[in-house]
């Protein structure tokens, strides 16, 4: 008995069985184990022009993307899509092999999209809230650029603030220091231009009625120089009888805020921005129509490519990335404010160079 357990016919049963059993193994760790990272991808696009699919009390209806309500609307074609990128998670380590391997993700450690501090509802959460703000960025940028009527209140008072007791949530900003304001970043210039200790003016509208208060500036906790008013502002639609309103679906973050602010003006304006062409891009948007750098730029020109997009609209920041991946035929245009995407498109529309990565 003893000498048939060394035997090679006995060698090679039990070096198959080891191989099996550890050939298992290793299929159990590839498929059930779970790899730190999460898988970035293309997203969905959609036309920012048309219409979308959504669940409204148990009925699937079709909406509008970006509905204008109380002004004349002009007609559109063409595309102005804004682009997303798919994010998947809970990979095993085969999921994320085949991935990496597809060409068409790329792997992230996993708490670069789901900070460990908070949970994946929490991020959900994040995210949705970016969006509302980003398209109420979009509303006020799109009015501001077409010379409609905005304005610019109090969103809300700091409890321990230099204008507690003065500012309320609700007044209207005209002017700061005697210097017109219309925007929240010029508030910030006029009031971080004074010196902590200076009591400034700032007039304002409170209900219906225009009055001058004066704010003794406290000293800003980042630059101990700068005057501090405490208050967060806000600009919105002064129009009451202009509603917009935007139905996206369960997109989240704010790189929409472009493509949203492009949607409005083409409807709210004369003529056509897209010339009939399909159009897509992405970029976040200030309410002063500052355009800035979004994160996964190359799927997303990878999905506006493979959804039939021949020109891109890119924040000039994210452009040199942009540049590295290009898919053919897919023109890359740079943009950093929504004055110069809107002249953009209508050099492109004429036959005329645009700014490219």
């Amino acid at each position: 008995m003893c000498g048939m357990s060394s035997s090679p016919r006995f060698r090679r049963i039990a070096a198959a069985a080891v191989s099996t059993v550890v050939l298992l193994a290793l299929l159990v760790l590839g498929t059930q184990v779970q790899v730190p990272y999460a898988a970035l991808g293309p997203g969905p696009t959609l036309n920012t022009l048309g219409t979308t699919k959504v669940a409204d009390d148990g009925a699937v209806v079709e909406r509008k993307v970006v509905q204008i309500d109380g002004a004349p609307t002009d007609p559109t074609t063409g595309h102005l899509n804004l682009t997303t990128v798919s994010v998947r998670d809970g990979l095993s380590l085969f999921d994320a092999l085949g991935m990496w391997l597809s060409g068409t993700y790329s792997l992230t450690p996993r708490d670069q999209v789901y900070p460990p501090d908070r949970t994946t509802e929490q991020v959900q959460q994040e995210n949705a809230q970016q969006m509302t703000g980003s398209e109420e960025n979009a509303t006020v940028a799109a009015l501001r650029y077409l010379d409609r009527p905005t304005a610019l209140r109090i969103a809300s008072v700091g409890p321990d603030g230099p204008a507690v007791g003065v500012l309320r949530a609700g007044d209207e900003v005209v002017r700061a220091g005697g210097v017109p304001v219309e925007t929240g970043e010029q508030l910030r210039k006029v009031v971080g231009d004074n010196p902590p200790g200076t009591v400034l003016p700032i007039e304002i509208v409170r209900a219906g009625a225009r009055e001058t208060v004066s704010v003794t500036l406290g000293a800003h906790p980042a630059e101990p120089d700068a005057g501090y008013l405490g208050v967060v502002p806000e600009v919105v639609n002064a129009d009451p009888r202009l509603e917009v309103t935007y139905t996206v679906g369960d997109i989240g973050g704010p790189s929409a805020g472009m493509m949203l602010a492009l949607a409005v003006i083409d409807q709210l304006s004369p003529g056509e921005l897209t010339s009939g062409k399909f159009i897509a891009g992405t970029g976040t948007i200030t309410d002063e129509g500052v355009v800035g750098p979004i994160g996964g730029i190359t799927h997303k020109t990878r999905a506006a490519r493979d959804a039939g997009a021949t020109v891109f609209l890119v924040p000039a920041r994210n452009c040199a990335e942009a540049v590295s991946d290009r898919p053919d035929g897919l023109e890359l245009v740079k943009v950093d404010t929504l004055d110069g995407a809107v002249d953009a498109l209508g050099a492109i529309g004429a036959g005329r160079p645009a700014p490219t990565c």
